[in-house]
């Protein structure tokens, strides 16, 4: 365990800086990314099995006692986090490969290699993390990485959107220390194992004060509603491959930090009643605002705000069910968000733009597009028997049954944006696939451009095949539903009965 816990950090960050040392080398560059992430993902199965056999595992680097130094932990959420993210990484990258990064040549390699990898670094250590300023570590060399890739090939709109989001992060970074400030001020300690056994002595209105900090400093990194204004207008601008991975993995990293320490550091649930406010709030705007945007990259960024609301309900439950359903609409959202993106990254390919009021015709003139958008569409409305029904079922089935009228309420908000999610998805269905092409916008396969060289069919081909694995995965979250509900639920179990991650870390003698 001493050394495959600090891997999934290590070997991106490694394989960053190797990539620097190879990168006059385009060739190269792109193997060596793509061996990196692969091994990454056989790490982090490798943690998944470790997890399955011995429970809650546990690092100290330096071989110093808990709480002090630095600690890595995986447990059943970290472990799932870290399998479908990591793969998530693998095939976005390949698509990038694909498709050719843009501001690469032969002569003057992009910084997407090493700064890709250091993202995949920071996401994999926020997930690992044992102590609250190793967390904000991680999501600092997020937010650096970020900043990069959404700033690359740089135009006036993506600089101030770059600047937007930078900005926001900063604000947030900086409310994320005054907490961890602020909580080792009142504990003593920022080990979330010590924290979850001292945190219980606080007087009660300390404990809450610091409970809704952590949820405002997690809330603006998630785009939790009225906290995600800085999303759709950064995410739609960046490059299409690039906003994908934001999509998938930025925001869920911010739920997944808000669901470890909410219930790690404060189980007697100060936040709850918010939360659920919150994830209301959340649904109706987000999916209010996807159905009056006239493009598709707008669409999917409010789409993305308006699911969050889903998973911080299943959080705001405080149950086994609750937190069950929250993170297998995390599995379910990660894949179909970054499908979603790189299908219209493909019709922006086929059509040169992603305006809704100049696409259509598309069903007819690009059949395996279509094919490719309305799979994980109908499974982000709910349509069973797809993923997106099998999340939610579960999310409702534990709102309804927690016997809180609130939470009846929100189920029933859920319920909505769930209809409202399937409108918007119909309505881009219909105008970019089923109505007729608009009168003045050339057909994609007569725009004038030249026979593509075997090289450029070898790339679309490539991008497609990715972006069809991508569904074919999303499909497999449906399929593998059975061992997916017991694994998240007894991930729910450990992470409400927190003696197991206690013990991994502190030892036998842990409370």
């Amino acid at each position: 365990m001493n050394v495959l816990l600090p891997l999934p950090f290590a070997l991106p960050l490694a394989g960053g800086a190797l990539s620097l040392l190879v990168r006059r080398s385009a060739g190269l560059l792109r193997a060596l990314s793509m061996a990196v992430l692969a091994g990454l993902v056989a790490v982090a199965v490798a943690v998944a099995v470790a997890v399955a056999r011995h429970g809650v595992i546990s690092v100290q680097a330096g071989d110093w006692p808990a709480p002090l130094g630095i600690t890595l932990v995986a447990d059943r959420l970290s472990a799932l986090m870290l399998v479908v993210s990591t793969v998530v990484l693998l095939a976005i990258m390949i698509y990038a490969v694909g498709e050719g990064v843009v501001g690469h040549t032969e002569s003057e390699p992009s910084l997407f290699y090493p700064v890709y990898l250091t993202l995949a670094a920071g996401v994999c250590l926020s997930f690992l993390a044992g102590d609250l300023f190793n967390l904000f570590v991680g999501f600092e060399v997020m937010l650096v990485s970020s900043h990069v890739l959404m700033t690359l090939a740089p135009n006036p709109a993506r600089m101030h959107a770059g600047m937007t989001y930078t900005v926001t992060s900063l604000t947030s970074s900086i409310l994320f220390l005054t907490a961890i400030g602020f909580t080792y001020a009142a504990t003593g300690t920022v080990n979330l194992a010590d924290l979850s056994v001292r945190t219980e002595n606080l007087p009660p209105g300390l404990r809450a004060a610091l409970a809704v900090m952590f949820l405002v400093v997690f809330g603006i990194k998630g785009a939790v509603v009225p906290l995600h204004l800085w999303l759709p207008d950064s995410y739609p601008v960046a490059i299409t491959k690039i906003t994908a991975i934001f999509a998938a993995l930025l925001t869920k990293t911010a739920v997944y930090a808000l669901i470890r320490t909410q219930t790690l550091l404060f189980p007697l649930q100060e936040a709850s009643a918010l939360m659920l406010v919150l994830a209301a709030l959340t649904l109706l705007v987000g999916m209010l605002g996807a159905l009056v945007q006239h493009d598709i990259h707008r669409v999917l960024s409010f789409t993305l705000v308006g699911h969050i609301g889903f998973m911080v309900f299943g959080l705001a439950l405080f149950s086994v069910a609750g937190l069950a359903g929250a993170l297998l609409y995390l599995v379910h959202h990660i894949v179909v968000q970054a499908t979603l993106f790189l299908v219209s990254d493909i019709m922006q390919e086929e059509t040169g733009h992603t305006s809704l009021d100049r696409l259509g015709g598309l069903a007819k003139t690009s059949t395996l597009t279509a094919v490719l958008f309305f799979v994980p569409a109908m499974s982000l409305s709910g349509i069973p028997p797809l993923s997106g029904f099998v999340a939610k079922l579960a999310l409702l089935q534990a709102g309804f049954g927690s016997g809180r009228a609130l939470a009846y309420l929100v189920a029933g908000v859920a319920v909505a944006a769930s209809l409202l999610t399937l409108v918007a998805m119909s309505r881009v269905w219909t105008l970019a696939f089923w109505r007729p092409r608009p009168s003045g916008a050339p057909p994609p396969e007569t725009r004038g451009e030249p026979e593509p060289s075997r090289q450029v069919r070898y790339s679309h081909l490539l991008v497609r095949a990715v972006t069809a694995g991508m569904v074919l995965l999303g499909l497999a979250v449906a399929v593998l539903a059975g061992p997916l509900t017991s694994w998240t639920l007894q991930a729910a179990g450990d992470l409400l009965d927190r003696t197991a991650y206690r013990q991994a870390v502190l030892g036998e003698e842990a409370p």
